[in-house]
């Protein structure tokens, strides 16, 4: 991919918020066929994980994603969960500041990886899971999911 998607910090800021009236096992399952099929169509090697009020609920990996990914899907998805925002404005926010998300000392880096590609969903105004992807440059991978929740949203 050669032009990657460029996200700025009031980019990300104006990106609708993934706000739902419910969210199940089953609408978790029809997220994440939606996201299948946005990254076939893309053509994309990327794994897709839905997360269901701290459950896995749905993981596919497409192309040459595997276990590599899963430090990164699992990182993300507790970035965006925590922050209660797409992981990649996360790290905008902290770039913006001058305070890089990798400097703060009161986050464990192992787990916590500010990067883009996990957007929160929401329930009555409360983190109720989040839609991940890992396997692409993080700009690609957030432009996925958030292609995904937009499908997801219209339908």
């Amino acid at each position: 991919m050669s032009d990657l998607p460029v996200f700025t910090l009031e980019d990300l800021e104006r990106m609708p918020r993934f706000e739902v009236a419910s969210f199940d096992n089953d609408a978790a399952v029809s997220l994440g066929e939606v996201a299948v099929a946005v990254i076939r169509e893309r053509g994309l090697n990327l794994a897709v994980r839905i997360m269901v009020s701290g459950d896995v609920v749905f993981v596919a990996k497409l192309g040459t994603t595997g276990p590599g990914n899963d430090p990164w899907l699992r990182g993300k998805a507790l970035v965006a969960e925590k922050f209660g925002e797409p992981s990649l404005l996360v790290r905008r926010r902290h770039e913006a500041a001058g305070t890089p998300f990798e400097d703060r000392d009161d986050m464990d880096h192992e787990t916590m990886r500010a990067h883009g590609g996990s957007i929160p969903i929401f329930v009555a105004g409360v983190v109720a899971g989040s839609i991940t992807m890992s396997g692409e440059p993080d700009v690609v991978d957030h432009d996925t999911a958030a292609e995904a929740q937009r499908r997801y949203l219209a339908r």
